[in-house]
């Protein structure tokens, strides 16, 4: 075996030899029950760029390393950052090594995936899960980047962000609640801006507290049935949805709901579901299927979050306990994401 072929299977990992291994604290007894939280991110930190899913050109890097670094952070590419492959960013095992060596490079602080698109769930039997969780890092990113959150919430056991990708619209709301979350630390409420093109409808009033599990819905729904998914027992769900027909969201949640995941939860949070269209006529509207799906459940829910494909973005902790209030709209974080050593 060659060294360059060594150091490929040490970063990117064979399922059989990534997923499996298990991790052993100094006396000996496994530790992947305890949920790691990534060091918190400081002003001069380099931050890894990587292209995991859609295709992105030097015009997208040079704009998104241009708002990263209006944060104070500096930027590392993925070394298959610009490479193309049908419309993936690259070859699965390319895109997966770009992962796996960003957590294994020890000047990354944290990483932020350029874009969603399709293709994460492609490349999840090559990431080295034991890699991920020896170090723990900030990753963030939302739509197709749903799967890897999930994926390493669950094998590696590490909090992870959902929130904005590096070519998302960096403005004045998303930067405060980035930085109040993986710069500083806090432990936030996060609240919608006032604003009438986003409110709160409330499907069923109340108060919930859990651990926040979620994503873009059909990407999570793609996933149902893989050993990708995090315990949902207790478990608050947030979903998010972009140019479904409404009967495809019914479709979906049904999903979710045969699967038992709805079963399990104790809240739950639709975010925006933008430009989502009634389709063919006749339909429901989306709070009538909302209303069907999660009225019987009895739990505390409501849509309107501002998660999901919108300029205005909270960035959301998956694995940390919450509390939510349906009546407000609320989403309180009861504790730090990020750990204080850096």
């Amino acid at each position: 075996m060659t060294i360059k072929r060594r150091q490929f299977l040490t970063t990117c990992g064979l399922a059989t030899l990534a997923t499996h291994v298990p991790l052993l604290t100094a006396q000996g007894k496994l530790s992947l029950n305890t949920v790691l939280k990534p060091p918190r991110l400081q002003v001069g930190d380099t931050v890894g760029l990587i292209a995991p899913a859609g295709i992105v050109d030097a015009k997208d890097i040079e704009a998104a390393q241009k708002s990263v670094t209006q944060l104070g952070l500096k930027v590392k590419q993925g070394k298959h950052i610009l490479d193309r492959y049908g419309y993936l960013a690259g070859r699965d095992s390319d895109r997966a090594q770009d992962v796996n060596l960003m957590f294994s490079d020890r000047s990354i602080k944290a990483i932020i995936a350029m874009r969603g698109g399709w293709g994460c769930n492609r490349i999840l039997p090559l990431l080295n899960y034991s890699l991920i969780r020896s170090h723990p890092k900030i990753l963030i990113g939302y739509s197709d980047i749903t799967t890897l959150l999930l994926a390493i919430n669950a094998r590696s056991q590490v909090i992870t962000f959902h929130g904005p990708v590096a070519m998302s619209t960096w403005n004045q709301f998303t930067v405060d609640y980035f930085q109040h979350i993986l710069f500083n630390g806090e432990a936030v409420t996060m609240q919608n801006s006032n604003t009438k093109e986003v409110r709160v409808e409330i499907i069923a009033p109340g108060k919930a507290r859990g651990k926040f599990v979620g994503g873009n819905l059909s990407v999570l729904s793609a996933m149902v049935g893989s050993p990708y998914l995090p315990s949902w027992n207790k478990s608050i769900l947030f979903v998010e949805e972009i140019g479904e027909d409404i009967y495809r969201v019914d479709r979906m949640l049904t999903q979710l709901k045969t699967a038992g995941i709805l079963n399990q939860i104790t809240g739950f949070i639709f975010g925006q579901c933008t430009n989502c269209s009634l389709g063919d006529e006749p339909s429901f509207t989306l709070m009538q299927v909302l209303q069907d799906h999660i009225v019987p459940l009895r739990i505390p829910a409501w849509y309107g979050s501002m998660i999901g494909h919108i300029k205005d973005k909270f960035t959301i902790p998956i694995g940390v306990e919450v509390e939510i209030n349906a009546n407000l709209g609320t989403i309180q974080m009861l504790e730090s994401a990020v750990s204080a050593q850096v």
